[in-house]
């Protein structure tokens, strides 16, 4: 039977939930709306229609999300060529495919931005299969993409474990019935991803990769907390 290791991609193996937010608020300064940068951090996670929607309401113009969309897309595609993976990703990614997990990332991307992601990760031997937001009818929080990610491996949800930075990842996998893991390198904090339904905290890739086996993905299990 097949154990499943499913990993959000953006805050969680690459430092650029940021760029997102910066370009995100371009799009919309440019478009006319101010939208302050904390309350665009805190829908990095969303698809682009769902963040719309979180930031401007159900009563925006829906008229306009293709070219505020299109904006974004615009904007974070000139980093394509430089977006910043985190430490020991790519290192987290090979020990669990070394220790016999399936490894498969779940994003809100879509198909060109994920192809950047994985050039910047450098690890597409350890990585098993891609579920993006170009493969599913709903995205997170709804747990379709998870849904999607373990079909892809074949394995049950029991046993498996979804590693991510927002409380969406969160959301998404509890309700797919997997062990969630939450890291702190997306800027939520630990007990919002914990209330969203994190098993256990940590700091970044790096941090899960020293205190794998004492993590869900260990025999153990258990709860680590930041300096712990």
């Amino acid at each position: 039977m097949n154990r499943a290791a499913l990993f959000d991609v953006d805050g969680t193996l690459a430092d650029t939930n940021h760029l997102h937010v910066t370009c995100w608020w371009e799009a919309f300064r440019q478009a006319g709306h101010e939208v302050a940068m904390h309350d665009i951090h805190r829908a990095i996670g969303l698809p682009g229609e769902d963040l719309l929607a979180h930031l401007l309401g159900e009563d925006r113009d829906t008229d306009a999300d293709g070219r505020l969309t299109a904006a974004h897309d615009a904007l974070y595609g000139t980093y394509f060529d430089r977006l910043p993976p985190l430490d020991s990703a790519a290192d987290l990614l090979r020990e669990l495919d070394g220790r016999g997990w399936a490894v498969v990332l779940v994003t809100s991307a879509r198909q060109a931005e994920l192809d950047a992601l994985m050039k910047a990760l450098d690890a597409d031997d350890a990585i098993t299969a891609t579920a993006s937001a170009d493969d599913v009818d709903e995205g997170k929080p709804a747990p379709d993409p998870v849904h999607r990610a373990l079909g892809l491996v074949d394995a049950p949800a029991r046993g498996s474990v979804f590693v991510g930075d927002t409380v969406w990842d969160m959301q998404a996998g509890s309700r797919a019935d997997v062990a969630c893991v939450g890291l702190l390198c997306g800027g939520i904090p630990g007990g919002d991803l914990e209330g969203a339904g994190a098993r256990a905290v940590y700091r970044d890739p790096a941090d899960l990769l020293a205190h794998l086996d004492a993590s869900p993905f260990g025999d153990t299990g258990g709860l680590h907390l930041p300096g712990g």
